[in-house]
């Protein structure tokens, strides 16, 4: 999926407001995107990103341990 950024964006806010994740997500949006690392941390308004597909998102549980059953 590709998608604009807008004023003062950072990939990770890109990702968290289109995904709604960070983990795992950020470092595959910069392997879709040769040269993004280099453009600094804020990212030029109205650039073209390309964000990976929510089914590619992977989910991670944490496992609950109760003391008191």
């Amino acid at each position: 999926m590709q998608v604009r950024a807008q004023q003062h964006d950072t990939l990770d806010a890109l990702c968290w407001r289109h995904l709604g994740a960070t983990a795992n997500v950020v470092e595959v949006a910069l392997e879709l995107n040769p040269g993004l690392a280099d453009l600094g941390p804020i990212l030029p308004h109205g650039l073209l990103v390309n964000l990976p597909e929510t089914t590619a998102t992977p989910t991670k549980t944490a496992q609950v341990v109760s003391l008191w059953d």
